[in-house]
C-alpha cells in the first residue's frame, strides 16, 4: 500500500508515524511544500518575545529523523499541484529546480493546514509587515527586530496570537497597540467574560483599539477607516486563517459549511481512499453534532493519528471537539470550552447563566480570584459551555468542564465530584463544585440569578424593582449598583419590613455569596420574587464599564 500525504507540520505527520506504527510494509510519503516539518507554531510568539532561546527547538524533527524512526520519506520544498483521481496519480513540483515529477497513490491525504488571511489594506505587502504562522514568518519578524530595533508595533487581531504577540512584544521592550474591528477581543468568548482581559491589557501598557478597522500602513503609521492614526514601526497581521482547500476542491472533495473540508468521524472525504487531516478538515461539536471549525494542534495531532489508523484497518474514530482553548495574556489565564452564550441561544437554548467569582485556592495562602461564566440548559440541566478569566488555577478547572462537558454532566453533578482538596491548591468547596451548585439552585428557581445585563437593561427601562447591596457602608459608598439602597446583611431581617415583598428584588454583594445569603433570607420571609445579581458588583462595574 502506498500512502502519499500532503503537508507534513502537527496533522500529516501524526498520520505517518500512527500508519507506520500500524504497518511496517507501507510505503509513506509525504510532500511539503514548505522548509519545515512537524514544527511548533503554538511556540512562535515565545521565541519572539525571548521565552523559547533557540528557534531551532520549534523544529525538533527534520525528514532524516523520520526516516531513521519510522522509514517515511519526506520531501520539503515540494508542492503537489495536480492529482489525476481516476489514474490515482499527482504531480510534484520542486519549489528550488522547477522540476516536476510524477508519483502514485493508494491513499491520499490531505494536510495542508492553512494560510493566514489577508485582508485588503493597502500597504500590506510593506517589508515592516508580517504574517506569522511559519518558521519561516518567525524567522523573518526576528530578524527584522533585531536588525531594526523597531520601538512601536501595530498588531492587527486580537484572537489567540495576536494577544500572545502583544504580551511577547510588550516584554521585548516594544510599545503594542493592538487593534481590533470588533466590539471585543477573542471572538468566540462572550463580551462580558473578556472584558476582565481587556482591562487587564490596559494596565500593561498595551494601546487597546475595539471598532477599529485598519484602512492603510505606511512606512510609520497604521491608519484606520475612522481615522485614527497610530505610529509604528512593525505590524503584524493576526486577522486569522483560511482552511488550503484549493487543491482538493479542484478533484471534488467536498467542502464543508466552515469553508473547511468535509468529513467523517473516520476522517474519509466524500471520495474513495481520501482522507482529510488538521488545519484543512472541518470537526464537529460534541455538543450540537453540526460542523465546527477550530484550527488548534491538538486537534490536529488526534485528527492525524485516527487517519493513520483507519488507513491501516484500525477503528479509531473521530468524536467531536467543544471548540477548548486557552491562553496566556501577561499574568492572565484565559480558558473556554463548549458554547458561549451568543451560541447557545442561536441553537435554541433556554439558558442559565452564571458569573462565579471565587479564588482558586485559600484566600489566607495567596489565593487569586477566578471569574467562571458557566452557561446550562434550563430543560436538561446539562452543561454547555464555560470561560474561565484568572492569574491561576484556569487550566484545571477549564480541564474538569471539559470533561464533565463531554460526559454529558449536568450541573448538579458538578456539586457532587470528589475533586482533589488542600489549601494551597483549592478551596473547601471547589469553584467547580459552587458553579454546580448555583447553577442548578438558579434552574430549579431556588436561588434565581440576574446578569448584570439583564438588570441593567431593567434599570435603564425604570422597571418597577428594588436593588438590595448587602455589603458595609464603607463598600456602598465606593461603588454600588444603579439605584441601589444599602441593607447589609446583619441588619436585612429588621429592616426588610420596610421593603415590598411583592416587587422583583435583587440582592447583590461583592461577587455573590453574602448576595446568596440575603437572598435565602428574604426568601424565607415571604419575599416572591428574589434574585441575586450573577457575579455581584464586580461583574456589574466590569459590565458598566465596557458599556
Amino acid at each position: 500500500m502506498k500512502i502519499v500525504i500532503i503537508g507534513s507540520v502537527a496533522a500529516g505527520t501524526s498520520v505517518a508515524a500512527k500508519a507506520r506504527r500500524n504497518d511496517e510494509q507501507a510505503e509513506i510519503t509525504l510532500y511539503n511544500a514548505d522548509y519545515d516539518i512537524s514544527y511548533s507554531g503554538c511556540g512562535i510568539p515565545y521565541f519572539l518575545g525571548g521565552e523559547v532561546d533557540e528557534i531551532e527547538s520549534l523544529t525538533p524533527r527534520n525528514p532524516a529523523w523520520f526516516k531513521k524512526r519510522y522509514n517515511v520519506d519526506i520531501f520539503v520544498r515540494h508542492e503537489v499541484i495536480a492529482i489525476d483521481v481516476n489514474r490515482r496519480k499527482i504531480q510534484v513540483k520542486n519549489l528550488d529546480t522547477d522540476e516536476v515529477i510524477e508519483d502514485i497513490y493508494d491513499v491520499l491525504v490531505f494536510a495542508t493546514g492553512a494560510s493566514p488571511l489577508t485582508l485588503p489594506i493597502e500597504g500590506v505587502e510593506k517589508d515592516h509587515v508580517f504574517h506569522i504562522r511559519t518558521i519561516q514568518d518567525t524567522s523573518a519578524i526576528d530578524r527584522f527586530i533585531k536588525k531594526k530595533e523597531p520601538r512601536r508595533a501595530a498588531i492587527i487581531g486580537a484572537g489567540y496570537i495576536g494577544l500572545e504577540m502583544a504580551e511577547q512584544l510588550t516584554n521585548r521592550g516594544l510599545e503594542v497597540t493592538l487593534v481590533q474591528r470588533s466590539n471585543h477581543i477573542l471572538s468566540h468568548m462572550d463580551q462580558d467574560i473578556v472584558t476582565y482581559v481587556e482591562e487587564h491589557l490596559v494596565k500593561k501598557g498595551i494601546n487597546l483599539l475595539l471598532n477599529e478597522e485598519v484602512s492603510e500602513i505606511t512606512t510609520n503609521e497604521i491608519r484606520t477607516k475612522s481615522g485614527n492614526v497610530i505610529e509604528t514601526d512593525l505590524v503584524i497581521l493576526a486577522t486569522g486563517v483560511r482552511p488550503n482547500v484549493h487543491l482538493a476542491e479542484s478533484i471534488g472533495v467536498n467542502i464543508g459549511h466552515s469553508g473547511a473540508i468535509a468529513v467523517n468521524n473516520r476522517m474519509q472525504t466524500n471520495l474513495p481512499n481520501v482522507y482529510a487531516v488538521g488545519d484543512v478538515a472541518e470537526s464537529y461539536s460534541l455538543i450540537t453534532g453540526k460542523s465546527l471549525y477550530r484550527p488548534l494542534g491538538s486537534t490536529a495531532n488526534k485528527m492525524g493519528r485516527i487517519a493513520g489508523d483507519v488507513i491501516t484497518g484500525g477503528a479509531l474514530e473521530h468524536r467531536g471537539i467543544l471548540g477548548t482553548a486557552i491562553l496566556r495574556v501577561f499574568d492572565l489565564a484565559v480558558g473556554q470550552t463548549g458554547m458561549n452564550e451568543t451560541e447557545a441561544l442561536e441553537e435554541g437554548y433556554d439558558i442559565e447563566v452564571l458569573h462565579n467569582i471565587k479564588p482558586a485556592r485559600a484566600e489566607y495562602l495567596g489565593g487569586k480570584q477566578l471569574v467562571i461564566k458557566a452557561i446550562a440548559d434550563r430543560k436538561t440541566g446539562r452543561i454547555l459551555g464555560v470561560q474561565i478569566v484568572g492569574e491561576e488555577g484556569v487550566d484545571k478547572r477549564i480541564d474538569v468542564f471539559v470533561t464533565a462537558i463531554t460526559f454529558k454532566a449536568k450541573a448538579e453533578d458538578l456539586f457532587h465530584l470528589d475533586l482533589a482538596y488542600a489549601p494551597p491548591f483549592s478551596t473547601a468547596k471547589d469553584p467547580v463544585m459552587y458553579t454546580g451548585m448555583a447553577l442548578q439552585n438558579a434552574i430549579e428557581k431556588k436561588n434565581q440569578l440576574i446578569t448584570p445585563k439583564d438588570l441593567s437593561e431593567k434599570i435603564e427601562k425604570r422597571e418597577a424593582i428594588q436593588v438590595i447591596d448587602t455589603r458595609s457602608a464603607k463598600q456602598f459608598n465606593a461603588s454600588c449598583v444603579d439605584t441601589a439602597i444599602n441593607i447589609p446583611l446583619g441588619d436585612l431581617r429588621e429592616k426588610c419590613k420596610e421593603l415590598d415583598p411583592n416587587l422583583l428584588t435583587v440582592t447583590y454583594c461583592n461577587s455573590g455569596v453574602t448576595g446568596n445569603a440575603a437572598q435565602n433570607v428574604l426568601r424565607n420571609l415571604g419575599f416572591m420574587n428574589i434574585y441575586n445579581l450573577s457575579g455581584g458588583n464586580k461583574n456589574y462595574q466590569s459590565y458598566k464599564k465596557k458599556r
